[in-house]
């Protein structure tokens, strides 16, 4: 688990802690539980060794509730991955997730934050709405899907 969370107290305590590699077993199992296509252990071990911005969420007792990863580049930031626990969500952990990888992308100066979204992804999709994040583009069989089939993403954009 990691060494050093910051606590918000807002009806809920929540701890936001940098991801590390002692992480990564707690973000794996999430990652399992989440997706029907997960990233796997590699990509976060990798993700952590490129440099990339990641950071957990975390509740009072230490349990993982969510967490992202992002990678900067000129003058924006790319939204890699972002999971909130399937068991919390629906409680605005995912919006807390955003507030704090949008307040990390503005004291860095970056301009906007790009993200992809599955199309079926109904939820994330109201919440990036909600946040003023606009549809750019489209990435043509972008995801795996069921089967051998492939599913589009949806690029989307927020200006900061």
């Amino acid at each position: 688990m990691s060494s050093v969370l910051k606590c918000d107290k807002d009806g809920q305590q929540v701890c936001f802690a940098k991801m590390n590699v002692t992480d990564v077993e707690d973000v794996i199992a999430v990652e399992q539980n989440a997706y029907p296509f997960p990233w796997t252990r590699g990509n976060f071990l990798d993700s952590l060794d490129s440099g990339y911005e990641a950071w957990v969420l975390r509740d009072e007792d230490g349990d993982l509730l969510g967490y992202f990863l992002m990678m900067y580049a000129v003058e924006e930031v790319h939204l890699l991955n972002i999971t909130v626990r399937p068991d919390r969500q629906g409680q605005g952990l995912g919006r807390k997730l955003l507030d704090k990888l949008i307040g990390l992308a503005r004291d860095a100066n970056m301009h906007a934050v790009l993200l992809e979204v599955r199309p079926s992804n109904n939820h994330a999709l109201l919440v990036y709405h909600h946040l003023d994040f606009v549809q750019i583009g489209q990435r043509k069989n972008y995801y795996p899907a069921a089967g051998a089939s492939r599913e589009d993403a949806i690029v989307m954009r927020k200006m900061l």
